[in-house]
């Protein structure tokens, strides 16, 4: 008997050492931390992790483009995963965002891991396993104390479709031994790389705009939690040095100081354990929290820690000398990823109470004073702020319309002046006295405090100003009766209509004429106002008649169906005009259908072109046939009518340019953005000069041989800020625009473009200046003293006639990142509007 219960007493010590087992990343996956692991492998590790632990738990919360599934894993105490619903509620409850507390429940600090929104930084991805099993080791007695007052929130892969093609083709082209000299292919990543995702978007600047599928799944995701603490996982350059927190300046001055504590707690912390292991660091230095759409400061924005964690290891590949001599591995990176991560839950779990009262604060006391200058933000009624609504709701930022007529004061963002306005039914009102009040007035105040000019990313975003619509800033709180909604009336169709009217005034515009050409209906454009009785079309209106139209079945109800979507739409029963502007007359221009032709591949900007493709496959739904530059020459451009260069630096060969010209002079049209337009720089035919005249280019020459002169003299210490002086990383420029020009209908009475390069030319002669930056120009953000002199009366937007074809210049990408609202439009006249 004392021989069975032995043995019993063996067997049952045997099967739960057994169960108490957990396979490391190594044990479960073939080559771990020495070749980059798909992401279906990636997939079946936390798969397999969820099954076998009782620490974890999965939740599927998206999809990407490529049909790749996006997760979230919960990571904490088997009691903290049974109550995750009410430790949500009770969180959210404590900001005034839930009413669903429960008593008793203890408050927990929840931290918020993201790793691999850039998909070749995938050491990121590599160390997210690493994290969820020390997190889960049941043999890791110190992190089971952690998560007893703590939930993470991981997600191991923010970019899967860029994760995928990255590891895809490191994959393919790896052989049995790494390369670590610097020229082997690993190291030389192809066009456009695996850093963006399916549309080649930057995933890392779209949180705050959301334009992108994954940005919108996960911030719905992550307003149900609203984490303490989120950290965003990157790599930078393999000569790099690992950077974590303390930020480098600009800091926001909206950023509280339990924020900068805890960066500096954490900078202490993770410092400590890369000493012990003689690993180089910097903290402080290049990657600041200002500009508001970053994984590390949209975070801060919503109250929480948000920080960036930077891995030397892009160009890599699996393995690297460093100028040091030292080889960089895919271990070494994962490795100090996970520390400083693991680093970042223990102190969150440490410094539970003052994140989780800090978090509280931040986002009780904001709304009881604001922490900017004003208190309301009106926007004059306007189409365009159909758009707005959709981003502040992306942002769950609180709006209502005007219900009755009051008279105020407020800076007019336009001017920059303070004026008396009113506001009027339908305007639509944002207050500060809200659950979103800082993320707010970061995205509307009309003015930043930039306490370092040498800032990361772009230094102005003033939405009113990106979409175009009439805006003020309030300092108090007005007090007006609001309605949620615009009631819109339903459009009843008559049975015989003679053409309908489709004001041309939005994005929804471009995409009902998009529509229009693609079911092949003929459609017209207004050249100037018209009027027919009781209806009004202004500049760009857009007409489709039965008589354009005959064939057309069913005619009413077949073009109904297609312009709904445009609530504003309506009809005329007359082609006779009021104001002598018929149907039938010169003032209605028959427009073309775009056959579109993109250009991609080596030279190209892949995020220029990636903005514009995504513009006409997602944003107007329109067909283009998207061609490498290395195949450029096997095209017969007379398919085509529309040439699309997004920027970047095109070697076509004489030949080609010489095709190019002829396409263009028999009525070719080709838009040309950023640096594409330097292939029309002083060439015979073309007007774009960055000179206007001799004596101005001789001027320029003399200025810059005095210029290196002076240099002589100074110090090489301040070279960086007075190299500054000459650059501009993103500001909003005031352009003056020729309304009477099919290219600006519909922007209103000025253009504010966000500029974003130094590139200037004077007004172009024999050509039509659409946007140009005036002599006494307003501007928000930081622009250089020598660069805000060199914009005076320059060109944004120009259009260059050459036989019966045209070339559009665009200086600035109105397509940026794809959140210039007003700039989508400009893009759409010049792809429709201009014959």
């Amino acid at each position: 008997m004392k021989k069975y219960c032995f043995t019993l007493l063996v067997l049952v010590s045997i099967f739960n050492t057994l169960t108490a087992q957990l396979k490391s990343p190594s044990d479960f996956i073939p080559d771990y931390g020495k070749q980059i692991t798909y992401y279906h492998q990636v997939e079946n590790y936390f798969n397999y992790l969820a099954t076998e632990s009782k620490l974890i738990k999965k939740q599927k919360y998206g999809i990407t483009a490529e049909q790749r599934d996006l997760n979230l894993f919960f990571i904490s105490t088997p009691e903290n995963l049974a109550n995750l619903e009410q430790i949500r509620n009770n969180n959210l409850a404590a900001i005034g965002m839930s009413n669903a507390k429960t008593g008793n429940i203890e408050d927990k600090v929840i931290v918020w891991l993201s790793f691999n929104v850039h998909g070749n930084e995938f050491a990121g991805t590599e160390s997210a396993m690493t994290v969820a099993y020390e997190l889960l080791n049941p043999t890791n007695e110190t992190t089971k104390a952690w998560l007893k007052n703590t939930v993470v929130i991981l997600d191991p892969c923010i970019n899967p479709d860029g994760y995928s093609r990255y590891g895809n083709w490191l994959r393919e082209i790896s052989g049995k031994k790494t390369h670590p000299g610097l020229y082997d292919r690993e190291h030389m990543e192809v066009w456009p790389g695996g850093r963006y995702n399916h549309y080649i978007f930057d995933l890392n600047r779209d949180w705050a705009w959301q334009t992108q599928a994954e940005t919108q799944q996960r911030i719905a995701m992550y307003y149900q939690w609203m984490p303490q603490v989120h950290t965003d996982v990157h790599e930078m350059g393999y000569e790099s040095p690992y950077f974590f927190p303390p930020s480098a300046e600009p800091l926001h001055e909206y950023i509280e100081q339990y924020q900068k504590d805890f960066h500096t707690t954490l900078g202490k912390n993770i410092s400590a354990k890369f000493d012990k292991q003689n690993w180089m660091y910097n903290t402080r230095e290049r990657f600041d929290l200002f500009y508001p759409s970053y994984g590390d400061t949209y975070p801060t924005y919503n109250g929480a820690v948000g920080m960036t964690l930077e891995q030397g290891g892009i160009g890599a590949g699996r393995e690297i000398t460093m100028k040091n001599g030292s080889n960089v591995t895919i271990k070494d990176r994962l490795t100090h990823h996970a520390t400083a991560v693991l680093t970042i839950v223990e102190s969150a779990s440490a410094q539970k109470e003052a994140l989780v009262k800090g978090f509280r604060d931040f986002n009780n006391n904001a709304r009881k004073t604001a922490k900017g200058t004003y208190k309301t933000y009106v926007m004059k009624s306007n189409p365009k702020l159909e758009q707005m609504a959709v981003l502040l709701k992306k942002n769950n930022i609180e709006y209502a319309y005007a219900d009755a007529t009051s008279n105020e004061s407020g800076f007019h963002y336009q001017s920059k002046k303070n004026k008396n306005f009113k506001i009027e039914p339908n305007d639509l009102i944002i207050k500060t006295d809200q659950p979103r009040a800082v993320l707010t007035q970061v995205l509307f105040e009309p003015n930043h405090k930039l306490n370092d000019s040498l800032s990361y990313d772009i230094t102005a975003w003033a939405i009113p100003l990106a979409y175009g619509v009439e805006a003020y800033a309030v300092k108090n709180n007005i007090k007006i009766k609001t309605k949620p909604t615009i009631e819109v009336a339903v459009m009843k169709v008559p049975e015989t209509v003679y053409a309908f009217h489709i004001p041309w005034n939005n994005r929804t515009s471009a995409q009902v004429v998009s529509a229009l050409h693609q079911a092949g209906l003929k459609v017209r454009s207004a050249m100037k106002k018209a009027v027919f009785g009781d209806i009004t079309i202004a500049p760009g209106g857009l007409i489709v008649s039965k008589a354009d139209n005959p064939k057309t079945v069913d005619f009413e109800k077949t073009v109904s169906e297609i312009v709904k979507i445009k609530t504003d739409y309506n009809y005329i029963s007359t082609g006779f005009s009021t104001n002598s502007k018929d149907l039938g007359g010169e003032n209605f221009e028959l427009l073309k259908a775009p056959k579109i032709l993109l250009l991609s591949g080596k030279g190209v900007s892949s995020t220029e072109f990636g903005a514009t493709w995504f513009y006409l496959d997602e944003t107007i739904n329109y067909p283009v046939s998207i061609v490498e530059t290395a195949n450029f020459s096997r095209v017969k451009l007379y398919n085509y009518n529309t040439l699309i260069l997004a920027d970047g630096y095109y070697d076509l060969s004489n030949d080609q340019k010489t095709q190019m010209d002829a396409w263009i002079k028999n009525g070719g049209k080709v838009i040309a953005m950023n640096a594409a337009i330097s292939l029309f720089e002083d060439r015979e035919g073309y007007a774009l000069s960055p000179f206007a005249t001799k004596e101005d280019k001789e001027k320029q020459e003399k200025d810059d041989k005095e210029l290196e002169l002076k240099k002589r003299f100074l110090d090489f210490e301040g070279s960086e800020r007075r190299a500054i002086s000459g650059s501009i990383p993103g500001a909003i420029i005031e352009n003056k625009i020729d309304k009477t020009y099919p290219m600006a209908f519909g922007l209103g009475d000025s253009y504010y473009s966000l500029k974003t390069g130094e590139n200037c030319y004077p007004l172009l002669k024999k050509s039509i200046n659409v946007a140009y930056v005036p002599k006494e120009y307003l501007s928000y953000g930081f622009v250089g003293h020598e660069m805000k002199k060199k914009l005076t009366e320059t060109v944004s937007y120009a259009v260059d006639k050459k036989g019966e074809g045209s070339v559009i210049y665009m200086v600035d990408n109105p397509l940026f990142r794809g959140f210039w609202e007003n700039g989508i439009l400009l893009f759409s006249n010049a792809l429709f509007l201009v014959n």
